[in-house]
C-alpha cells in the first residue's frame, strides 16, 4: 500500500472517535470499522468484527460478504486460533492451513487482527482476501491502528 493508506487508518480513527462522542454504540462502531476498512480496497475483499463472548467468537459486524460462520469456537479455524494464541494471524495460503473454515470459495489469503486490552482479548477483525498473499506489514499496522482504536472505544 501507499503512504496514503496510513492516513486512512488515521481517518478511521477519528471517525470512531467522533461516533464514540456521539454515544453510538458498540455495534455501530463495529459497523463503521467494517465499512471503512473495506473501502480501502483490494486486498480488503471481506472485512468481519468478531467479539470474545466466552469461549466462543460471535460476528457482531461485516462488510462484504455473507458468512455462514456467525459463531466460532475458540481454536477452530484462523480466527479461533488468534485467540488461543493471544496473536494475530497473517495467512497469505488459506489453503495450507488444515483447520481453515471457508467463509467462501474466492478467498486466498486472511488477516486477523486482535481487539485486545492489554492481555484481555475483546474480539477480532477478521479481514478476507480475494489475492494470494493479499496483507504485508503496512495492511497488518494500518488495521492494528483501527483495531487499538476499538480497544479503548468499546
Amino acid at each position: 500500500m501507499t503512504a496514503s493508506s496510513v492516513s486512512e487508518a488515521g481517518k478511521v480513527v477519528r471517525a470512531l472517535r467522533a461516533a464514540h462522542l456521539h454515544d453510538d454504540g458498540r455495534q455501530t462502531l463495529l459497523q463503521l470499522a467494517c465499512d471503512r476498512i473495506r473501502s480501502w480496497g483490494p486486498p480488503y475483499t471481506s472485512v468481519y468484527a468478531y467479539m470474545l463472548h466466552g469461549n466462543e467468537l460471535e460476528l457482531d459486524a461485516f462488510a462484504g460478504r455473507e458468512t455462514e460462520h456467525t459463531r466460532i469456537p475458540v481454536g477452530q479455524g484462523v480466527c479461533g486460533t488468534a485467540v488461543v494464541e493471544k496473536r494475530d494471524q497473517n495467512v497469505g495460503d488459506v489453503n495450507a492451513i488444515g483447520n481453515y473454515l471457508a467463509c467462501n470459495a474466492f478467498t486466498k489469503s486472511e488477516l486477523v487482527v486482535l481487539i485486545r486490552r492489554g492481555d484481555h482479548i475483546l474480539g477480532q477483525i477478521d479481514i478476507d482476501s480475494d489475492v494470494p498473499n493479499g496483507f504485508g506489514e503496512r495492511e497488518h499496522a494500518d488495521v492494528k491502528e483501527v483495531a487499538d482504536a476499538l480497544a479503548v472505544l468499546l
